[in-house]
């Protein structure tokens, strides 16, 4: 399966946009992961795909080392304004849902598919760690922000916007292919 082709089956799970993705682009910034030791969403040392537990930023360069291109996605929706929290969580929830579909389906093609995702991973209602070892490891995900990525810059260095206007929201992920 060539990217296009991966591409093609990401529209085709129901993602609102995708993009080629050159990995290159992905700069993991320090200031980013200290954004996560601020524990803001409640998940640092919580979760297995979060930091510390993801990895510290060296590992995950390591990861992402192993690929040259990708695909970005994205799951645009409608909010009321920006106090909107459940129709966010409805977008959110759609978005993982597309993502783990499209996931399974890459990885028959891309056996060492990386999948990048937004948000914490949410693949079990509550995550083993630190109590005991990951229920699902091939198909845990961290998000872009737990790599340090910021997602805005990776989304304009590879030609996909990421503000839709004060109405809209935007969930990306990726995916890395080889």
């Amino acid at each position: 399966m060539e990217v296009a082709a991966a591409e093609k089956l990401a529209l085709e799970k129901g993602f609102s946009n995708v993009s080629h993705l050159d990995v290159s682009t992905m700069e993991l910034l320090d200031e980013v992961r200290a954004m996560c030791s601020a524990n803001t969403c409640g998940q640092y040392g919580k979760n297995w795909a979060c930091p510390p537990a993801c990895g510290e930023l060296e590992e995950c360069r390591a990861r992402i080392s192993r690929f040259r291109e990708g695909i970005l996605v994205q799951t645009v929706g409608d909010i009321e304004d920006s106090l909107d929290f459940e129709a966010m969580m409805e977008i959110e929830a759609e978005h993982k849902a597309h993502f783990m579909e499209a996931a399974e389906e890459l990885r028959k093609e891309f056996p060492e598919l990386l999948a990048i995702g937004a948000g914490c991973c949410t693949i079990c209602a509550k995550c083993a760690y630190p109590d005991g070892p990951c229920r699902f490891p091939d198909k845990r995900v961290s998000s872009l922000e737990a790599y340090g990525i910021v997602v805005s810059e990776l989304c304009k260095k590879n030609n996909l916007a990421y503000y839709y206007g004060a109405d809209k929201i935007a969930y990306t992920s990726c995916f890395l292919l080889k």
